[in-house]
């Protein structure tokens, strides 16, 4: 299947009739992608292979590699998009960055090479970018639960990224809920636990709070932002 497409590309790039010379080139092409890409690439956020054309993730905590997947549901997506794409557009002309699953954030480096894949996160110490990894420490990071990651998310990576010194963190539940914890005296503290409540009928409806970033406060976005296409 594979070669098939690469010689369909070729083909289209080229508008020719391969001879049997450029056929043996297109299958070198192939052998190598095949080694060199589906079979070898890196762990962590970054590894991503054209054989099913999705990118996989894992983490590694004290050694131990935890391979997230399968996939999350799609809503897992949607919400980090939803989530990125605010926050980007919000710190356009900055020195800070957002990043949405595609970068490691090795968090002891002088200790080990452990890392995690955080679904969101905001670095503004360009200097600690190296390759695929952050070795400083974020300003803000969201992890979306999934089925693979929820218990993680809420126990060690919550710990991680306390001792890490990350100011603020947000677990955010595909089910509508958003807690968000600000780092105290070295210590996560519980600010405020949303669930989403979209019936305006309702007196618990809260789908327009606005919820603002501790670090930027000019980052604001609604409940009804965060979920929106989830439900």
């Amino acid at each position: 299947m594979l070669r098939n497409w690469v010689i369909k590309i070729y083909l289209k790039q080229n508008f020719l009739i391969p001879s049997i010379k450029e056929l043996f080139e297109v299958q070198i092409i192939f052998i190598y992608l095949l080694t060199h890409v589906i079979i070898g690439g890196k762990k962590g956020c970054d590894n991503m292979g054209l054989a099913d054309f999705e990118r996989k993730k894992d983490e590694k905590i004290n050694g131990v590699i935890y391979d997230m997947s399968p996939s999350p549901s799609f809503k897992h997506g949607i919400i980090n998009n939803n989530i990125n794409r605010i926050i980007g557009n919000n710190l356009k002309n900055s020195l800070c960055l957002v990043f949405m699953e595609n970068l490691d954030f090795k968090y002891q480096p002088e200790v080990n090479d452990d890392y995690l894949c955080p679904d969101i996160m905001i670095v503004c110490d360009r200097k600690h970018l190296k390759g695929g990894a952050y070795y400083g420490v974020p300003k803000f990071v969201a992890e979306t639960l999934s089925h693979s990651t929820a218990k993680r998310d809420r126990t060690e990576k919550k710990d991680i990224y306390e001792k890490a010194g990350v100011e603020e963190y947000w677990i955010v539940s595909p089910q509508g809920s958003v807690e968000i914890y600000y780092l105290e005296d070295g210590r996560y503290v519980l600010e405020q636990n949303y669930m989403l409540q979209t019936d305006k009928e309702d007196e618990d409806y809260n789908a327009d709070q606005e919820i603002c970033l501790k670090v930027f406060p000019h980052i604001v976005m609604t409940l009804s932002d965060i979920f929106e296409g989830v439900f």
